[in-house]
């Protein structure tokens, strides 16, 4: 631990200057107390611990206490999570059944993970999906990114002269599910009938590199009515066919 407190008279630097001049120019220890601004038996004890421990006693050591008086025996921490996790009670039912603080089994739960009954449920395992066909499923959506002219602020930390009033450029993204080929646009706007014709020119480039569109999924609302508006007049082209053939 060497993060020293914002009181603190010596740093590490210092704490060697000191012993120093104690050990090896022969100084007296109550004239470097003086002169570093500290007691005589702090300037006394950096030397002492110099000696015992090398420069790693120089760092400043953990105020925590090695032993706690009030400290919860292992034994009823044992209980504790047994009743947590056998029969769901609450810390307010627990320290009632043995005779404890309630801020204390509160604290001992919560260090143990057990502090929220979703932490007694069995975690779900992921749930996963991929399509085994090229074309089964296709994943569109759209990322709107800010125009820069100059390296932003996440680079620089500089939050003055931002690119501002440059627009924004709309990434149109088609991904396979299957095989994760995809097929990217950066167009001006998000409009549906942007979205519209990057989906007819994604149908047109899957299909040149020999996959065949199923389906099409998104969260996007355009994209969604612009597949919706695509499929629509697919269908009234494939029955007008059917009627032509029929005839």
């Amino acid at each position: 631990m060497n993060n020293p407190h914002q009181n603190a008279r010596t740093t590490r630097l210092g704490r060697a200057e000191m012993i120093r001049r104690i050990i090896e120019d022969g100084q007296p220890v109550h004239e470097e107390a003086q002169g570093f601004g500290v007691s005589e038996r702090t300037a006394g004890k950096w030397p002492a611990r110099y000696r015992a421990e090398g420069l790693s006693g120089l760092d400043n050591g953990s105020s925590r206490p090695t032993t706690v008086a009030t400290r919860t025996d292992e034994y009823w921490l044992g209980i504790i999570v047994h009743l947590r996790r056998e029969y769901r009670l609450t810390a307010e039912e627990i320290a009632g059944k043995l005779k404890l603080a309630r801020s204390t089994v509160a604290a001992w739960l919560t260090q143990r993970g057990l502090g929220r009954l979703a932490a007694l449920q069995p975690k779900e395992p992921p749930r996963r999906y991929q399509r085994q066909r090229p074309g089964e499923l296709i994943h569109l959506d759209i990322k709107k990114l800010a125009r820069f002219e100059r390296v932003g602020r996440r680079i620089t930390g500089d939050r003055r002269n931002p690119s501002t009033g440059l627009g924004y450029d709309c990434f149109h993204v088609a991904i396979d599910d299957a095989t994760r080929l995809a097929y990217v646009e950066a167009l001006p706007d998000e409009t549906r009938r942007s979205t519209t014709a990057f989906l007819v020119r994604a149908l047109r480039w899957f299909r040149a590199s020999r996959i065949r569109v199923e389906r099409v999924m998104t969260d996007n609302v355009l994209c969604g009515e612009a597949a919706a508006a695509l499929g629509q007049q697919i269908s009234a082209r494939r029955l007008a066919g059917s009627a032509l053939q029929k005839e």
